[in-house]
């Protein structure tokens, strides 16, 4: 009994599952490789130059001073609104422009200048880690509902959901302190008008850098592209995973499980496999919910905004890896990313008659 317990300490278990997963891919060799293809070319084809410019402007702005600057002149509107200070507006955009998991990777940053606090980084991350509007309207809305007019319900469901968790997180860890820089950055001079403050404390950022236009733009690159490769191989890791969850069986006694949960409450058992796929990777369940015709197009579209919002595991994974050099904690993400998801179904039903498609 006391080896039993020993083998099933939780510090344990996930030395056994990477055993298991050795195991796998010696029985699964072919499959393994397929797989590995298959997320490497969503990884080239898709994910790097949808990314990479992003990532390497992003790098430069902070280097320029440009974070500083909206902070300092976005802190009064940021702060009411999701207790955070100015400079995560700057995270916001982005964030929201480029998809997951930009937002993420910005937040790591401002904590790293310490411009942020754990609590505040918590509450950022929490809210920006969203799809961008190229994938949402482009690849799930046209490419696989073949329906554009599909595109504003699940942007309102997606990005009014991810608004409203922002304002719930504001009552996240209420009792921490706010960030220094964000309370000081116009308190100072009341008298000076807030764009010169703002203008002020780029200029301060950048001399702080010092950094030359040439070296910050070999910085920047270099930084972006170790960002990339870990993005990427986090990405061929779960696509291999899910195939061989997929030959052993697990995926379809997931599936079969949900099917009855999703039966007993109404929806379409049909979309189980999309909701499934989409726990782990967020194209192929949008790509799932998409193909199942016949389930009902509300359900359909519900299902998708699930997906978009929960992100998939291999997002999470992405999220974590970018957050592991900083004290932010993954339970606030994790919970947040859960109640967008939820909450997105409920916003598709409530929205649909005013902003679904007409038939």
């Amino acid at each position: 009994m006391p080896l039993v317990r020993f083998l099933l300490r939780p510090a344990i278990i996930p030395a056994w599952v990477a055993a298991l997963l050795a195991l796998l891919l010696v029985f699964f060799p072919a499959s393994a490789l397929e797989a590995s293809i298959r997320g490497l070319s969503i990884w080239w084809e898709v994910l790097f130059p949808a990314l990479f410019p992003f990532f390497v402007i992003s790098e430069l702005l902070l280097g320029f001073g440009i974070v500083h600057f909206f902070g300092t002149l976005l802190d009064p509107l940021m702060r009411p609104l999701f207790r955070f200070p100015g400079s995560g507006s700057f995270v916001f955009a982005m964030g929201y422009a480029s998809g997951y998991p930009v937002g993420a990777r910005l937040t790591a940053q401002l904590w790293e200048q310490r411009l942020i606090t754990r609590a505040e980084g918590e509450r950022l991350v929490a809210i920006t880690t969203t799809s961008d509007p190229i994938f949402l309207i482009g690849a799930v809305s046209v490419g696989f509902f073949h329906n554009a007019a599909l595109a504003p319900l699940l942007a309102a469901a997606h990005y009014g959901g991810a608004f409203i968790i922002g304002l719930l997180m504001r009552f996240h860890d209420r009792k921490a302190p706010d960030s220094p820089k964000a309370v000081s950055a116009y308190a100072g001079g009341a008298k000076r008008s807030i764009l010169r403050q703002a203008i002020t404390a780029m200029h301060r950022a950048r001399l702080m850098d010092g950094r030359t236009l040439g070296t910050l733009l070999q910085d920047a690159v270099q930084a972006a592209l170790r960002l990339m490769i870990v993005v990427g191989g986090l990405v061929v890791f779960f696509s291999v995973i899910m195939e061989l969850l997929t030959n052993v069986g697990i995926i379809e006694a997931l599936s079969g499980l949900l099917r009855f949960v999703m039966g007993a409450i109404g929806m379409p058992d049909t979309l189980a496999n999309a909701v499934i796929s989409g726990i782990f990777e967020v194209t192929l369940g949008a790509k799932g919910a998409g193909a199942s015709t016949g389930s009902g197009l509300v359900h359909q579209a519900a299902i998708a905004a699930f997906i978009l919002s929960w992100g998939g595991l291999s997002v999470h994974a992405q999220v974590v890896s970018l957050l592991s050099r900083t004290d932010l904690r993954y339970r606030p993400f994790f919970i947040a990313r859960l109640s967008h998801a939820i909450l997105a179904i409920f916003l598709v039903y409530l929205l649909w008659n005013m902003l679904g498609p007409v038939s």
